[in-house]
């Protein structure tokens, strides 16, 4: 790779990884970036212990080396891949003044740099845009499931209003009650 070809957003996108709660990259695929060995970021970083603490770079365990590599089909150990776990930088790691950047101390160091900053904060733009959905969504999750309950409880009140039996209806007014030989004798004139 060239010294001034501009490395895509997308190809650093893919190569952040979610480890222990941390967006990280891992050491060989810095270097590649970087166009140094893997071998001279591990020089690096011992030589420049003080630079790199806890919370800017940290050595993979066996199991997420492991998990990592069935996931980026990296060589196992032994057939000519690396021999020891990898560093995972975080973005203060890679990017911080006095960070991996300065300690390779090169132009191409620092244009590779730059993008990474740029699709790190690119990333924690899309999470946040995310996180602003989600939460969006779940308000008015809430107000559904509240309107849900309240035509549930007008639907079952309309249940019971139909299920009771009806009483006999109770007539209003004056009832004129004609005796039933009045009633027969006048249908009789009438015809």
């Amino acid at each position: 790779m060239n010294s001034t070809e501009v490395i895509p957003i997308e190809r650093i996108e893919r190569q952040i990884f979610l480890i222990r709660d941390q967006k990280v990259m891992l050491d060989f695929h810095l270097a590649i970036l970087y166009g140094v060995p893997t071998k001279r970021i591990k020089e690096q970083v011992r030589r420049n212990e003080q630079r790199f603490p806890a919370d800017f770079m940290f050595e993979l365990s066996n199991d997420e080396y492991i998990t990592l590599r069935s996931q980026i089909a990296a060589s196992k150990k032994g057939r000519g891949g690396r021999r020891y776990l990898p560093y995972a930088f975080t973005e203060q790691g890679v990017a911080r003044r006095g960070g991996l950047s300065t300690v390779l101390n090169s132009e191409r160091a620092i244009q590779v740099n730059i993008t990474i900053m740029r699709t790190f904060v690119k990333l924690q733009e899309i999470l946040s845009t995310n996180k602003e959905i989600a939460q969006k969504l779940n308000e008015l999750e809430l107000k559904i499931e509240a309107h849900d309950e309240q035509i549930i409880a007008i639907f079952e009140a309309i249940n019971q209003l139909l299920q009771t039996p009806e009483k006999p209806k109770r007539q209003i007014g004056f009832q004129v009650k004609e005796p039933k030989e009045k009633y027969a004798s006048r249908k009789k004139n009438a015809s």
